[in-house]
């Protein structure tokens, strides 16, 4: 049996920016994707703590230690420069893998910074 599981979490980074007129996605340091084990184009879902609202999106490359987060496109509707969110990756495994895997966890501190 397959189960989907948490794989990754960026635990309350910051939105810096919210760009209505881009493709889509959200953009996310470098830093931060590397430290969660999160690659670009990957599927996440954005968890809004200010406004309750729920995205699912994927993440393009920032600029490493830019401490970028950016919503895209249509996700710039769904928060705002200064709104906390929880980005959030998961992945399927077999049930008895699933039970000893560990997810990576971040939690930034100002500036979005490891």
């Amino acid at each position: 049996m397959q189960i989907e599981i948490l794989k990754s979490k960026v635990h309350r980074a910051v939105i810096t920016e919210a760009n209505l007129n881009y493709i889509g996605s959200l953009t996310l340091d470098e830093d931060l994707m590397d430290a969660a084990n999160m690659i670009e184009n990957e599927k996440i879902t954005v968890v809004n703590a200010n406004n309750g609202e729920r995205l699912e999106t994927y993440l393009i490359k920032g600029k490493r230690g830019s401490g970028v987060v950016c919503l895209n496109g249509p996700a710039a509707r769904k928060g705002s420069e200064g709104d906390v969110v929880i980005i959030i990756s998961y992945a399927q495994m077999d049930f008895e893998e699933a039970k000893k895997f560990q997810p990576s966890v971040v939690f930034p501190k100002e500036g979005n910074k490891l």
